[in-house]
C-alpha cells in the first residue's frame, strides 16, 4: 500500500476525482473544498499552499485502485476520507516523518472525519509524536429527504445575495465563525468566492436581511449547506428555518440529488430545526486538534 502527495489539485483530481465522485456524501468536505480551490485558487483557504493525497492499496495500481485521499489547507486541520485503519496509520507515518520522495508537507494542526478514521489516525500521530488530540466539535451528516416548510412559516421571503451586500455578509461571516470558534484565514475570500456563484441566499423582512444560508458549489450531483448564521437579535423567529429551506428547495430544484449538512452535536436545537425540516442523519464525524507534546493547548 502506498500514499502519494502532491501540491498539483489537477494531478489529485485526476487521480482520486474517480473515487471521490463515486460517494458524494461520504466525500463531501473533500468534494467541496477541492471545487473552491479549483474556482477561486490555491490561496482560497490561506497563503500556505494547499496539499493533497492519494492511497492506493497496492504499489502501482492503476488510477481505479484508489483507496482513500486527504486534502489539508493550512491552517485548517487535515480533511481525510473514511480509511482502512492501515491506510489511517500509514498516513500518519507519512505525514511525521517526511521524506524527499514526498516533499515539503503541511503542518498537521488537527483532523476531520468520521469517527473511526479519525480515533484511529490520531492514535497513530500520538505514537508517532508524542502529540495529544483533543475534540473541538462532534458533528452530524446529515441528509435531506422529504422537504418539509417550516411551521409556521415566518414573516419574509428569500433572495440571492449580490455585491451590494458584501459588508453584511462579511460582518455575519466573522460572528458566525466568532460563535462556532472556526480556524483562522481571511473570511473575505469565502465570501467573495460564494458570492460569485450565487451560493448566499438571504432571508429577508420588509427589505431588511434578517438571516443567510450559505450552499457549496454542486459537485457529482451533491451540493451542501454550508453556513446558517441569524443575528442573537433576530433569532426565535423561524428565520433561520426558513432561509435553509428556501436554499435546500433551490438546490433540488437546480437538479441536486443530494442534499447534505453538518450540525454540531452539542446543539440541539439546530438538530432539531434540521430534523424537523426533513434532514435525516448519515454519519458522525469528529474534529480534532493536536497538542505538542508537553502542552495542553492546541497548536495554531
Amino acid at each position: 500500500m502506498t500514499w502519494t502527495t502532491t501540491d498539483d489539485l489537477d494531478a489529485f483530481l485526476a487521480a482520486a476525482g474517480g473515487f471521490l465522485r463515486a460517494r458524494p456524501a461520504e466525500h463531501t468536505v473533500l468534494l467541496t473544498v477541492a471545487a473552491s480551490l479549483a474556482a477561486a485558487g490555491s490561496g482560497r483557504y490561506g497563503e500556505r499552499p494547499p496539499r493533497y493525497g492519494w492511497w492506493r492499496p497496492e504499489p502501482g495500481a492503476g488510477d481505479g485502485c484508489v483507496g482513500g485521499a486527504f486534502l489539508c489547507t493550512p491552517p485548517y486541520p487535515l480533511v481525510l476520507s473514511p480509511l482502512p485503519d492501515e491506510a489511517a496509520e500509514e498516513l500518519a507515518r507519512v505525514l511525521a516523518e517526511p521524506g524527499a520522495a514526498h516533499g515539503p508537507l503541511p503542518p498537521v494542526t488537527g483532523v476531520n472525519t468520521g469517527r473511526r478514521t479519525a480515533e484511529t489516525f490520531a492514535a497513530a500521530w500520538e505514537r508517532l509524536t508524542g502529540a495529544g488530540a483533543e475534540v473541538e466539535q462532534t458533528q452530524r451528516l446529515y441528509r435531506l429527504g422529504a422537504l418539509t416548510s417550516p411551521d409556521p412559516a415566518p414573516r419574509g421571503r428569500a433572495r440571492a445575495a449580490t455585491a451590494a451586500d458584501r459588508a453584511l455578509v462579511l460582518s455575519w461571516y466573522e460572528a458566525f465563525g466568532g460563535e462556532v470558534g472556526t480556524h483562522g484565514g481571511d473570511v473575505s475570500r469565502a465570501v467573495d468566492d460564494r458570492l460569485s456563484d450565487g451560493g448566499i441566499t438571504l432571508w429577508e423582512v420588509d427589505g431588511t436581511p434578517v438571516s443567510l444560508a450559505t450552499v457549496s458549489r454542486t459537485e457529482a450531483g451533491m451540493v451542501r449547506v454550508v453556513r446558517v448564521y441569524t443575528p442573537p437579535e433576530l433569532r426565535g423567529q423561524g428565520y433561520a428555518g426558513a432561509a435553509t429551506a428556501a436554499v435546500s428547495r433551490a438546490a433540488r430544484d437546480a437538479g441536486a440529488e443530494e442534499v447534505l449538512l453538518f450540525t454540531d452535536l452539542a446543539n440541539p436545537t439546530s438538530n432539531a430545526l434540521y430534523q424537523r425540516l426533513g434532514y435525516r442523519p448519515v454519519e458522525d464525524h469528529l474534529q480534532l486538534s493536536f497538542t505538542a507534546p508537553g502542552t495542553t493547548a492546541p497548536v495554531e
